[in-house]
């Protein structure tokens, strides 16, 4: 026995997130932080364009078009061709949050719109009908109906986030992703695991937090 927990103790010291366990903690803080300012500026950004293009029909296309460009854009090229762009350029995290921003907005942008087309006309002519303005129309019925679908783009647009900062650590923005370039570079798969694990772990985490929000907000709408 007294043989027994020596080698339980190496066996769990091996353990990739018992071995790597305080530069998990700190790489888990900067990706969530690329991910976080990167996804606030694209609601920022993504909701005001939603609601833009469902009054402005002739703006649809242009802006969902430049956005479903944007996603097919490779993500270490992107990274790539931000580099030598002043400002948003460089080495570091400011790059990476530009580039996740971009990423981000195609969900949040196509779900804005389709949570307030969605909205029934009946309920629009009878706010219209009691005096209500465009603007009032927007704030108290439209927003508040459609909120379940642009949560649900938020939703989205989070987790794949959350995947792509991953690629961040190729232009020394931190976060997860430097375990798994660093896992490669060695062939060491506890390295790789230290980085996909806790990465996925928290997309996971994300989608549940947002999709109980989702559900909260849409059954008190509802009612």
């Amino acid at each position: 026995m007294f043989f027994v927990l020596p080698s339980i103790t190496m066996q769990l010291n091996e353990f990739f997130l018992v071995k790597y366990a305080s530069e998990i903690l700190q790489r888990s803080g900067e990706h969530l932080f690329l991910v976080s300012v990167a996804i606030s500026i694209a609601i920022a950004i993504g909701i005001p364009l939603g609601i833009l293009i469902t009054r402005q029909k002739n703006l649809r296309q242009p802006i969902l078009g430049i956005a479903n460009i944007l996603q097919t854009i490779p993500s270490l090229a992107l990274f790539g061709l931000l580099i030598p762009i002043p400002i948003i350029g460089g080495i570091g995290p400011v790059p990476a949050i530009v580039a996740l921003t971009l990423y981000s907005l195609l969900p949040i942008i196509r779900n804005t719109y389709t949570g307030i087309t969605g909205v029934d006309s009946a309920i629009i002519e009878a706010g219209k009908g009691m005096g209500m303005t465009d603007k009032e129309l927007l704030l108290q019925v439209e927003i508040p109906l459609a909120i379940g679908v642009i949560l649900a783009g938020v939703r989205v647009a989070t987790v794949i986030a959350i995947g792509i900062a991953t690629i961040g650590a190729a232009i020394g923005a931190g976060g997860l992703g430097v375990f798994i370039f660093r896992g490669i570079a060695v062939v060491n798969n506890q390295l790789i695991l230290a980085g996909a694990v806790p990465s996925a772990a928290i997309a996971l985490l994300a989608d549940l937090g947002i999709g109980w929000m989702e559900r909260r907000l849409s059954i008190e709408n509802s009612k």
